[in-house]
């Protein structure tokens, strides 16, 4: 499968950063947040850090307007999901909340979009119970996608398909250039 378009949900500090990575990194992606303000908030954020980066030598401005022209914001998830090839959950570490937005990728997700979640604390693999393609979902975590070099995290689940991981490892080394493929944690028995 190849990535076009993906749609960040969750616009604090995890999200926010993901959604410039896949910016820069020439994708379309749709921002979302079920607060107005904090995706109003996230995009401030993303345009300062942008410009912080410009100033610092690390993009060109042309990049700069570039990477903004990539972000569409958007009012529900639902209408963020339905085109996008890759769907990341960045929301605060709450299972509850996790699963509805696994369920909701289900439901109103294209055919063939990957699901990721950005949890640090939760195995990948109990998130997808919720889904009917599991081999499609993975984790993906970064220490800090705002900086040159960083390092992301694939977390793979014993479901998670080759396809779904070659897929994510292209987006990921576009994000940040390091990759490192980790197991999930044990699921929950």
């Amino acid at each position: 499968m190849r990535v076009k378009r993906i749609a960040v949900i969750g616009a604090h500090g995890v999200g926010r950063r993901f959604a410039r990575a896949a910016a820069l990194a020439g994708y379309a992606v749709i921002f979302e947040d079920v607060s107005r303000e904090m995706l109003e908030r996230g995009i401030a954020w993303i345009r300062a850090s942008l410009d912080e980066a410009v100033g610092h030598g690390e993009i060109s401005a042309s990049a700069c307007s570039e990477a903004l022209s990539h972000i569409t914001l958007a009012g529900t998830v639902e209408d963020s999901i339905r085109d996008a090839d890759l769907i990341i959950e960045a929301v605060p570490e709450e299972l509850e909340m996790k699963l509805e937005l696994f369920t909701i990728f289900d439901k109103f997700a294209k055919p063939g979009a990957i699901f990721v979640s950005t949890t640090a604390t939760m195995s990948v693999l109990d998130l997808s119970d919720v889904t009917v393609y599991r081999e499609r979902c993975v984790g993906m975590r970064s220490r800090d996608t705002a900086s040159v070099g960083a390092e992301i995290e694939l977390v793979r689940t014993k479901l998670t398909s080759e396809e779904t991981l070659r897929a994510c490892r292209e987006v990921a080394e576009r994000f940040a250039g390091r990759v490192m493929e980790v197991e999930d944690i044990e699921a929950a028995t």
